[in-house]
């Protein structure tokens, strides 16, 4: 029986071209876009830089000439690139997808099942094996898949300019907008029309900035009459096609380069008045008026005016149309004037003239104002001698205006003490040339020759002449110095400050000249500037004199507490209120041309002032137990800041060493540290309410002191010493605090128990030698104490509100029959432990303000200060 094989392998075949071909499709695609993609990718690159480019917008703020140049740039590189791709693209084929298959595939399958045997075709073993190799090609080939294309053109792109375009196509479609595409055709030839939807042109006009004037743009003017400040500014921006658009104007004075009317961008200022013209499609045009900026003006709008310590105050009046920015007031010697004669018949030495920067309003408006010139020239060589005087204020366009030289003689401290006055004028001769140097010192030894009982109220004061006349006959051998000259003046006007100052026998002296020349000019029918003059005079004479009385009382109540007596108490009582009463009454009488009754009521306000007492309390048995505690911690208080203010200065001599000499005589010996520092032993007030004398506070405050102390310990461990005394002091305070409730009596005690922490961390500070941390514990512990006495002061009246059921009325009595003349509660030693509405009550806060004002001002023009102080009263007048 004969068997006929079945040919099945063009069978097999045919099935595996059937699975095959979708692969192959697929393939064959992916054939077309690798290729198409090698060839034309630059195509595409340009086409998203270009629309990226219109979709921001960038072709509408760039000129017209750099649009025009791109969008030829970009058209030659689409032909160029397309050229290019056309010939380097070739057409895949079906078989090239075969082939690209068949590489993927072992053994070529494929390539097997289109090839056909070469040989033994009609061999059976050949032809059967032949069949066998097609069914085992035709099982792989069923396996064969789609293979991906090659994309990648790094080659062709090393510089990835492919994803630039991709990125920045994706940022326009983020932030730009398809819509701005289409504005480009708005450039194109013909397309003029387009341009009257919108403005074809854009302009503003910009006043100086020192005038504060607001931006004027010139499309919402219209063609009206504009005013403009001089020296404006106009900017005027021109679309469309080059050339349309021009500019006529008359307004800028321009000569030489000028820009061409054409241009795009035109800028000039204005100089007058004229016309300004755009001409061409949507033109328009504006009668400028220039208003001239006029220089500012300044006027002295009175007298010089000088108080008791000299201080000079000169208003005057500034205005400009659109505010000052600065000024000086400039003080010239007038050497004509001078009556040259004695001292001042030498020729003097050349001296800078004096230049005080004006004053200007801190808040409002400066384009017009009030202000007064305030400095003290009672120390400047000058002093009391014929100047001009010429104030000079500018504008923001640097435009100056300044008032007439006034003539007048120099305002300064006036001595009213013979002798005083004589060292005045010997100093003033020493300044006007050192060549009246052995002049001067034949007077001052002539002066100082056998003088009478009186003329020298202290031996020390004799002295200290006897010394300078010895120092200046001294350097008179080799000719005086500058530097030399200047230290003697200084020790002359020292010397004259102490004896013109004096006590207050002195203070009493001038006070009674003071009543006396307001009297006469009163008698006289003086004018009302004079008679304010003397009155203003009068209160200073007395605030010193009720310094002096103050001062005096306190070392009464201090002696009187030494010998365990109760302190004076007899005289009468006044307060501020009562003398600025009567003060105002006085001035009031005299403005009312009542000067019988001024005169009786200044002879009576004399009276009291001379029988006055100032009174420091009833004395310690007699006060209640939270004064006591209310006393004592004032004196925590003011101890502790005398020893924060030591450590201040023990921390300054570090960075400065060139005051090292004379801090050093000030804090090397910790017992003169401590009196000059605090004026007290931290200790002292220990004996306060207590019956301890000031000898035992004394060894309470300083342990060790005198007990072996090697000298060559430094003032840092005596600072510490005498820290950890007041911390211990504070501690004993704490524990004999009256037994007061509520929430103001917890206040109390938790500020004292912060204040005794903080005490604690300045000993340790001291002890480890830093100064810094040590002040800025003691800051902490200064603050806790001041909240303490408040808090304290709360408590103990709201107990005496409710014992007393509401009324009030004694104590207040009690409080002002304690009060001294300035209306403040006294310490234990006269101290005062208030300093709040009473002292401005009844007085004219605004006035006091300015003067404070005035003296922060003239501090910060001082050179000599350090520029640390400079700096803080600068941030006081920017703050103010």
């Amino acid at each position: 029986m004969t068997v006929t094989q079945r040919d099945t392998s063009n069978d097999t075949s045919g099935q595996s071209w059937a699975r095959m071909r979708r692969s192959v499709a697929l393939t064959l695609g992916g054939l077309w876009a690798e290729r198409i993609t090698h060839a034309f990718w630059p195509i595409w690159t340009v086409i998203f830089v270009s629309l990226a480019a219109l979709m921001l917008g960038l072709h509408d703020s760039a000129p017209i000439e750099a649009v025009w140049a791109g969008m030829m740039t970009a058209a030659g590189a689409l032909v160029w690139f397309t050229w290019r791709g056309v010939q380097a693209f070739r057409a895949p084929t079906r078989a090239q997808a075969l082939q690209r298959m068949d590489d993927r595939l072992p053994g070529r399958p494929i390539s097997a099942l289109m090839d056909s045997p070469a040989i033994g075709g009609n061999d059976p073993a050949s032809l059967a094996l032949w069949h066998a190799h097609q069914a085992r090609a035709a099982t792989a080939a069923r396996s064969a898949n789609a293979v991906e294309p090659d994309l990648r053109v790094s080659r062709r792109d090393p510089f990835a300019l492919r994803y630039v375009a991709v990125l920045a196509l994706a940022v326009a479609v983020l932030f730009g907008s398809i819509l701005r595409v289409g504005s480009v055709s708005e450039m194109t030839p013909g397309s003029g029309p387009a341009l009257a939807t919108g403005p074809a042109w854009e302009g503003w006009i910009e006043p100086p900035s020192y005038t504060g004037l607001p931006t004027l743009y010139l499309a919402d003017l219209g063609a009206n009459r504009v005013e403009v400040p001089e020296g404006a500014r106009v900017i005027l921006r021109f679309y469309g096609k080059v050339g349309e658009l021009t500019l006529a104007e008359t307004v800028s004075g321009r000569t030489g380069d000028v820009t061409p009317a054409s241009d795009p961008e035109q800028e000039f200022t204005i100089a007058s008045s004229g016309s300004l013209r755009i001409d061409g499609p949507g033109g328009n045009e504006w009668q400028i008026a220039m208003r001239p900026d006029a220089a500012p003006q300044v006027e002295i709008t009175g007298e010089a005016e000088t108080s008791v310590e000299g201080q000079m105050t000169l208003p005057f009046t500034a205005r400009d149309d659109y505010g000052v920015v600065g000024g000086t007031a400039t003080i010239a010697l007038d050497l004509d004037a001078v009556d040259r004669r004695h001292g001042l018949a030498a020729e003097p030495e050349d001296r800078p003239g004096l230049e005080i920067p004006v004053p200007l309003p801190i808040s409002g408006s400066r384009t017009e104002f009030t202000e007064r010139l305030v400095d003290n020239f009672s120390e400047h060589p000058w002093a009391h001698l014929p100047v001009r005087l010429t104030v000079t204020v500018e504008d923001g366009a640097e435009l100056t205006g300044q008032t007439l030289p006034t003539q007048m003689k120099l305002p300064a401290r006036r001595f009213f003490d013979p002798m005083a006055s004589a060292l005045i004028e010997q100093r003033r001769d020493l300044l006007w040339t050192r060549e009246n140097g052995r002049r001067v010192a034949q007077i001052l030894r002539t002066m100082s020759h056998r003088p009478e009982e009186g003329v020298f109220k202290r031996e020390t004061d004799y002295l200290r002449l006897r010394a300078i006349i010895r120092d200046l006959e001294a350097n008179l051998v080799h000719g005086v110095s500058t530097e030399k000259q200047e230290e003697l003046a200084q020790a002359l006007w020292d010397l004259a400050i102490d004896l013109e100052d004096g006590d207050l026998e002195d203070a009493l002296e001038r006070l009674r000249q003071a009543q006396e020349r307001l009297q006469q000019a009163m008698k006289n029918g003086a004018s009302d500037e004079e008679i304010a003059r003397l009155m203003q005079e009068l209160r200073d004479a007395t605030r010193d004199y009720m310094r002096q009385k103050a001062q005096q009382a306190q070392r009464e109540n201090e002696q009187a507490e030494q010998d365990g007596q109760p302190a004076p108490n007899d005289g009468i009582n006044m307060t501020q209120d009562d003398l600025q009463r009567m003060m105002d009454r006085i001035q009031e009488l005299m403005e009312q041309g009542r000067m019988a009754e001024a005169q009786q009521a200044l002879e009576e306000l004399q009276r009291m002032l001379e029988n006055m007492e100032v009174r420091q309390g009833e004395g310690q048995g007699q006060q209640s137990q939270g004064q006591q505690a209310m006393e004592g911690l004032a004196e925590t208080l003011r101890d502790q800041q005398g020893l924060s203010d030591q450590a201040f200065r023990d921390l300054q001599e570090q960075f400065n060493q060139g005051q090292q000499g004379q801090q050093g005589q000030q804090g090397q010996q910790p017992g003169q540290g401590q009196q000059q520092g605090q004026g007290q032993q931290p200790g002292q007030q220990q004996g306060q309410g207590q019956g301890q004398t000031p000898g035992e506070g004394q060894q309470q405050a300083e342990p060790g002191e005198g007990q072996g102390q090697g000298e060559g310990e430094g003032l840092e461990q005596s600072l510490a010493d005498r820290q950890q005394a007041l911390r211990q002091e504070l501690e004993r305070q704490r524990g004999q605090l009256p037994g007061v409730g509520g929430e103001a009596g917890e206040a109390a005690r938790g500020a004292l128990d912060r204040a005794d922490r903080a005490m604690d961390g300045a000993e340790r500070a001291l002890r480890d030698d830093d100064l810094p941390g040590a002040i800025d514990r003691q800051a902490e512990a200064l603050d806790a104490l001041r909240e303490g006495i408040r808090n304290l002061g709360e408590a103990l009246a709201e107990d005496q509100r409710q014992q007393q059921g509401g009324d009030n009325t004694q104590m207040s009595d009690a409080e002002g029959a304690q009060r001294d003349p300035l209306g403040r509660d006294p310490g234990s030693r006269g101290q005062s432990m208030d300093s709040g509405d009473n002292m401005l009550r009844g007085e004219d806060v605004n006035r006091r303000a300015r003067e404070l004002l005035d003296e922060i001002r003239r501090r910060s023009g001082e050179t000599a200060r350090s520029e640390e102080e400079r700096d803080y009263l600068r941030r006081l007048l920017d703050r103010f």
